[in-house]
């Protein structure tokens, strides 16, 4: 008569600790890098502002007299805004992002003061005549505020700042009457081009 060995146990061996440890700090990891990143800058909206730049340019290029030119660019900035803001609103609403607070927050507070050095900046040099220098200090600061907004945005959003700002340091040392055409690439062309792969890699 034989004697039946020990039974075998039809249990996994349990899963070590520490694996399962990092395993949750890499998932609480990753769900708080994806909750500090603004995800509401507009895709849509940057195609939009960026025809909307390239028609500026047109008219801007037509301008008898540097006052007429400044008033083109200025009234394109308001114009800007005006399809920026609602269309980060709206896409921040549906997403369920808050807008003014978290990542949007900071967004803000960090692309605003290299927009308000541009207009003082503005200001100044129309006081002073000299107008040519703008075209490559407005690329260089909205790029440096895409560039410190984008901190906390899409990894995409900081590289568009870059390309803008490198765009204006090339602008700074060109001809003066190149400096539309340098204004139609970067808020033009480039804003539709990262504009269009904004929205779609993240949702509009």
């Amino acid at each position: 008569m034989s004697i039946a060995g020990p039974l075998r146990s039809s249990k996994r061996a349990p899963i070590p600790i520490d694996a399962r440890a990092a395993d949750h700090l890499r998932y609480i990891r990753e769900t708080m890098e994806r909750a500090g990143e603004f995800t509401a800058v507009p895709g849509w909206g940057g195609i939009a502002m960026g025809f909307s730049a390239l028609a500026a340019a047109a008219i801007a290029a037509r301008q008898a007299t540097p006052r007429a030119w400044l008033a083109t660019w200025l009234i394109e900035a308001l114009v800007a805004v005006a399809i920026a803001a609602p269309a980060a609103a709206h896409k921040a609403h549906r997403a369920n992002l808050p807008l003014l607070s978290g990542p949007g927050r900071k967004f803000l507070l960090s692309f605003a003061p290299p927009i308000l050095v541009g207009a003082l900046l503005t200001l100044v040099l129309f006081r002073a005549g000299n107008l040519a220098a703008l075209p490559g200090i407005w690329l260089l600061l909205y790029g440096t505020a895409i560039v410190t907004g984008g901190a906390f945005s899409v990894r995409i959003v900081p590289v568009m700042g870059f390309c803008l700002m490198a765009l204006g340091a090339a602008a700074l040392f060109t001809p003066a009457n190149w400096g539309d055409a340098f204004m139609a690439v970067g808020f033009g062309a480039l804003q539709i081009g990262f504009g269009g792969w904004i929205a779609r890699r993240y949702g509009g």
